[in-house]
């Protein structure tokens, strides 16, 4: 390694530095866009891996109360003691972050901008190990790294980066746990934010840099059904990465939500989008309803959801396309924790992922906030019946941790958060006549899905339809479409 930036530190410019003809550009294009990703470093401890030349360096220093600035090549140090000899908060260290040992609990933030891609597999579980310690609890941990493939164009005679898929390092990030001092629990990093860098995706088309926000949190020793995080659950159980193809093998390509693509064209056909509107796509999956709206309607979308498994795979997808890839970007993130600047969006739309979440009027109150005046909401959900529901539903809620209510609760949820026009539609004659099309189309085609997920995931697809269908017939579950309108104070009433 020492050798790789040996040959591409001559000059110690940021164009070395980033491996790119447009070092410059991308440095001025991408740095506020990174520093926005960071919590409030005011009064704060801050550790810089792989500080290289110093081009967040001065940045940090100017907000924090100490950084420590870290890199292995001497020579990047120097050209950041150069530009940065102004600022008296920071400690120098020139070290091989493999070998790093700094004081246990001392820091607020760890920064990192293109460190991981140069380690392996066990290097990067013990950095993260190493940086779990050295945060307090609370503490913040910032990442970048290249996914997918090589993103600069300067020639390299040999490159030892690993392009990782984004789940994979979140999968990394997931393997580590220190135990608490009191013994009753572990501090493990709980992910806040992972997104393409839009500066990337702006100027080279490119949605493969990807920036990571965790925080170290303390976990008690009861799990949510084995796993430390709700996030942690999904992306291990119900969407697993296997699971989720399962589903798209039923739904069609790209998406994993009740009727795919059929569905998907009647509820957005509904919503009157114009070209250049954004969209929120709450629960995007791996990206069918994203895709569908930009191609057809010329909208820009966010797909946002808490499953990095789905993310992943839709930020494939997003490298397969031809043109223009900014028109779609994703993020992985709790919808109830992130926030957005108010009147962001003209259209938040949303398919089957709300029943995951319980405080439901919070979050209609955020997406009243979001959207623009006029702006309108669009929601299909799983839902239940007035009155008392059975045993078994109870257990299939409870299993998959599923809110659920009834369709004319959710509609005056709705109502309560100030949203008016609003719209109640029990979908559920729909919902079954599409859960027989797919379950005979699954059934139709077994060998196939055999061959390409072996029987028991066939069983599991076929069981779980019949197991709705039955639930339906029962009358427990519901399935509706929502919509509702934020009020437009300029529009005469």
């Amino acid at each position: 390694m020492r050798e790789y930036w040996k040959e591409h530190s001559k000059e110690s410019s940021a164009k070395e530095m980033m491996l790119d003809s447009k070092g410059e550009l991308l440095v001025t294009a991408e740095v506020d866009e990174i520093m926005s990703y960071l919590p409030p470093l005011s009064n704060k401890d801050v550790i810089e891996l792989g500080a290289g030349i110093g081009r967040y360096t001065g940045l940090l220093a100017e907000k924090c109360k100490s950084l420590v600035a870290v890199d292995f090549m001497e020579g990047f140090l120097k050209k950041n003691k150069e530009l940065n000899c102004h600022h008296g908060n920071i400690n120098y260290k020139c070290v091989d972050v493999t070998k790093l040992e700094l004081p246990l609990v001392s820091a607020d933030l760890v920064f990192s901008n293109w460190l991981m891609m140069y380690l392996s597999d066990d290097e990067v579980k013990a950095l993260v190990a190493s940086q779990l310690s050295w945060l307090r609890e609370g503490g913040y941990c910032f990442a970048r790294e290249s996914c997918f493939r090589q993103s600069g164009d300067l020639t390299r005679s040999f490159n030892p980066s690993k392009y990782r898929a984004p789940a994979d390092y979140e999968r990394l990030f997931r393997s580590v746990s220190l135990p608490t001092e009191d013994d009753q629990g572990v501090y493990i990093f709980e992910l806040v934010l992972s997104k393409s860098v839009d500066a990337y995706i702006r100027l080279k088309n490119n949605n493969s840099q990807i920036v990571w926000l965790l925080q170290k949190v303390r976990v008690g020793k009861e799990r949510y059904q084995g796993y430390h995080t709700f996030q942690q659950f999904l992306d291990s159980r119900q969407y697993s990465k296997e699971s989720i193809l399962r589903y798209e093998k039923v739904f069609g390509q790209n998406f994993v939500s009740t009727g795919g693509l059929k569905t998907t064209q009647e509820f957005v056909s509904m919503l009157d989008l114009k070209k250049g509107q954004k969209v929120l796509d709450v629960g995007a999956g791996i990206g069918g309803s994203a895709f569908y709206m930009a191609k057809e309607y010329g909208v820009n979308v966010l797909g946002v959801d808490l499953s990095s498994n789905m993310i992943s795979i839709a930020l494939e997808r997003v490298e397969q396309m031809a043109g223009d890839k900014s028109q779609v970007k994703f993020e992985v993130a709790d919808v109830t924790k992130r926030q957005y600047p108010c009147d962001s969006f003209d259209v938040i739309y949303s398919r089957d992922t709300i029943l995951h979440i319980q405080d439901k009027p919070a979050l209609f109150s955020k997406f009243y906030s979001w959207l623009k005046p006029g702006g309108k909401v669009m929601i299909s959900d799983y839902c239940c019946k007035d009155g008392e529901l059975s045993e078994e539903y109870k257990a299939y809620v409870r299993q998959r941790g599923y809110f659920v209510v009834s369709p004319q609760q959710y509609g005056q949820l709705l109502n309560s958060a100030g949203f008016t026009a609003v719209r109640t539609e029990d979908r559920t004659e729909q919902f079954v006549e599409v859960l027989k099309g797919e379950l005979c189309q699954t059934e139709k085609n077994k060998e196939e899905f055999i061959a390409e997920f072996t029987e028991d995931g066939y069983n599991t697809i076929v069981n779980g339809w019949k197991d709705k269908l039955r639930r339906c017939g029962m009358g427990d579950q519901r399935w509706a479409l929502f919509y509702g309108e934020k009020p437009d104070s300029s529009q005469p009433q």
